[in-house]
């Protein structure tokens, strides 16, 4: 099963993205073996920059480090992708500035809603950041479920246990992008969330 071949979008309707930067997973795998599920804010405005792109692709380097920082022997995407994890973004299309409106979320959301679909054996999810938090809160209250993550800070919430479609849901930091090597107390706490998304795949 490849991810690319079920998640499509034909309207293009939101204005504040890059729709010549849509992008989803263009991987082959088995659905069943993925037990948690990353998902990061937008896709990069490259596509050689993207999740499964190789080892030159931003999104790879800095995701291996952050796995690298909670478990030291993970040392490639393609081990992660054995260990059952697969990586994904909230919204398909690049930014086209330094935030992403609510209602390219929402209107995102629909199509992540596909994707997530695809996954029916999912223990934990990652939220890497504010975008990922709110676009599977939107999910959730579309699909009746209520809020999953509740407002506020991320590093006050971060600790508490939540569930979505009946896993374990992290929120945490994005781990993509130049913020990620520059503030060093986040970068441990999404260490600390990786450790304890990992151990739940144990």
């Amino acid at each position: 099963m490849n991810p690319k071949d079920f998640v499509k979008c034909n309207a293009f309707p939101c204005e504040d993205v890059n729709h010549g930067a849509f992008n989803v997973p263009n991987i082959e795998l088995d659905p069943k073996r993925v037990s948690l599920l990353v998902i990061s804010e937008a896709a990069p405005p490259k596509a050689q920059d993207f999740y499964y792109a190789g080892l030159d692709a931003s999104f790879e380097q800095t995701t291996l480090q952050a796995f690298k920082t909670a478990r030291t022997k993970i040392g490639s995407f393609q081990e992660l992708l054995d260990l059952g994890v697969y990586f994904t973004t909230a919204v398909k299309c690049g930014k086209t500035g330094y935030g992403i409106k609510t209602g390219t979320v929402n209107e995102c959301s629909m199509l992540l809603q596909k994707e997530l679909d695809l996954f029916t054996n999912v223990k934990a999810y990652l939220l890497m950041g504010d975008v990922a938090i709110k676009a599977v809160n939107t999910i959730a209250r579309r699909t009746g479920e209520g809020r999953v993550i509740p407002a506020g800070s991320t590093y006050k919430i971060r600790r508490q246990v939540y569930s979505f479609r009946g896993a374990r849901v992290f929120p945490s930091y994005l781990q993509v992008g130049p913020s990620f090597g520059i503030e060093k107390s986040k970068q441990r706490m999404i260490a600390e969330d990786i450790s304890a998304a990992l151990e739940l795949l144990d």
